[in-house]
């Protein structure tokens, strides 16, 4: 008799850490985006690498916290016109 699979359900607060590519067009680097971001939802931020110039900003950012927040922060930023990509953490096998 075939094993019955067992069914995750993720809750929306089960705590989450997520890393983002984030790119900022020229008009938008002088604003204060994961600033806003750690204190309108209920994230902590991380910058985990960063190259910003006068022509663009580009920010590996990670997000800890509940699932549901984690989510919120990505849509606002978005809406804001920013690019929000998550990070391909590739394993190469040799």
């Amino acid at each position: 008799m075939a094993a019955k699979k067992k069914i995750i359900v993720t809750k929306p607060n089960a705590p989450v850490q997520q890393r983002l590519w984030l790119m900022y067009p020229p008009k938008l680097i002088k604003k204060p985006f994961i600033y806003e971001v750690g204190h309108k939802f209920k994230v902590v931020t991380n910058i985990r690498q960063a190259s910003v110039t006068d022509e663009i900003g580009i920010v590996c950012l990670e997000l800890d916290g509940p699932r549901s927040e984690v989510a919120a922060a990505i849509k606002w930023l978005e809406k804001n016109k920013v690019n929000v990509e998550p990070v391909e953490i590739g394993v190469i096998a040799g």
